[in-house]
């Protein structure tokens, strides 16, 4: 074999090795983004929670049985929780945004109308709920 074959075989596997790192890093952000910032779906808090305990404890299936209309309930309140706390956070936002607004200058004003824009496009690119622009103005 020669010394340049040698050396295209080398720059090909470091090649590949790079598009592979490249490509599960990728992956993995997507994933990640995926699982901690997506949107909450019905139940998944308490089916975590079951999963969690249910390892964490070794508990048996009759155990499981019992407590988990108590990990429901839970789940439940938590979801029901989470979606209240995004509602006031929207209208913090909202609220502080419409005082400050007589304080800006028209270019001021334009400047924070872009910047909630950017963030409802992607808070809905999260799948989140949006409110109508009109009682958005979140940054």
């Amino acid at each position: 074999m020669s010394t340049a074959l040698k050396w295209k075989l080398i720059a090909g596997f470091v090649l590949v090795f790079i598009a592979g790192g490249v490509t599960g890093v990728f992956l993995s952000a997507a994933v990640a983004r995926h699982c901690l910032m997506g949107p909450a779906h019905h139940g998944l808090v308490a089916e975590r929670m079951r999963e969690r305990l249910t390892a964490q404890l070794k508990l048996t299936p009759d155990q499981v049985a019992k407590i988990s209309p108590i990990i429901d309930k839970a789940g439940t309140q938590l979801e029901q929780i989470r979606r209240e706390t995004g509602r006031r956070v929207h209208e913090t936002f909202a609220d502080s945004h419409r005082e400050m607004s007589a304080y800006l200058t028209d270019e001021q004003r334009a400047k924070l109308e872009q910047i909630r824009q950017r963030h409802q496009r992607w808070m809905h690119g999260r799948h989140r709920q949006q409110a109508s622009p009109a009682e958005s103005p979140m940054p």
